[in-house]
């Protein structure tokens, strides 16, 4: 290559592919309707699927509001929380909801979205948001946010979270570090999960049994959401 054609390149940044075009768009579950900020069309970037609001949040969203006591008072940690719309949801409810997502630009949108949580008039909203970094499989990421719950958690959550094979067994170290660290032996992961390659239901199974844990589906949860299967499922340690 001739240096005329070095110069002839052109070196994008990473802001290039970013699109922080939000809009605040408005979600209705049962009785209640949540306001966020999210994009309205996919990202150029796969890592910054957060922007979005997937089949599995809705698949989520509409079983906790059909199961509010699930979260009545408790505190609730989500893993690749996105835009928020499942924590959001669940500060309806509980008395502490942190929010977690590994990459720098969703949790930009995940804060934006607490703040205007915060502003509403919405009286409805009453638990405390936070926001947190936390990449799966980080234990250190994942003990600084358990210094400040020595109890750990009531729930672990997981809404339609992007899911490649490597991550898997990533996801599954984290969830079990939380449930065991956990004071309360009723503490559970949900997850919502959106099939979209047998390949991946088998290994999110399997891998779950791998850790030790009971895997269950929720008897009634399974459905069609914009043409994806999706279920309900709940993790728990097996004692």
């Amino acid at each position: 290559m001739s240096r005329r054609e070095e110069d002839d390149i052109v070196c994008l940044d990473e802001s290039f592919f970013i699109n922080d075009d939000y809009q605040i768009t408005d979600f209705k579950f049962g009785s209640h309707v949540l306001q966020i900020y999210c994009l309205q069309s996919a990202s150029t970037d796969f890592d910054l699927t957060g922007q979005l609001v997937w089949p599995g949040a809705v698949l989520m969203n509409d079983y906790l509001t059909k199961n509010a006591n699930l979260l009545q008072g408790c505190s609730v940690i989500e893993l690749g929380s996105g835009v928020g719309i499942t924590g959001v949801l669940c500060s309806r409810f509980c008395h502490e909801v942190v929010m977690t997502d590994h990459n720098d630009e969703v949790l930009k949108i995940l804060k934006k979205n607490i703040k205007l949580q915060e502003s509403s008039d919405d009286s409805t909203c009453c638990a405390e948001l936070k926001a947190e970094k936390l990449e799966w499989g980080n234990s250190d990421q994942l003990n600084y946010i358990l210094e400040g719950h020595p109890e750990g958690f009531d729930l672990v959550l997981g809404a339609d979270i992007y899911i490649q094979q490597a991550n898997v067994p990533l996801l599954f170290d984290t969830v079990e570090q939380l449930l065991r660290d956990c004071v309360q032996s009723k503490c559970k992961f949900i997850l919502a999960y959106v099939s979209r390659t047998k390949v991946m239901d088998a290994m999110v199974i399997d891998e779950a049994i791998r850790h030790g844990l009971q895997i269950n589906e929720v008897s009634g949860t399974r459905r069609i959401i914009r043409n994806l299967e999706g279920v309900i499922f709940e993790i728990t340690t097996n004692h």
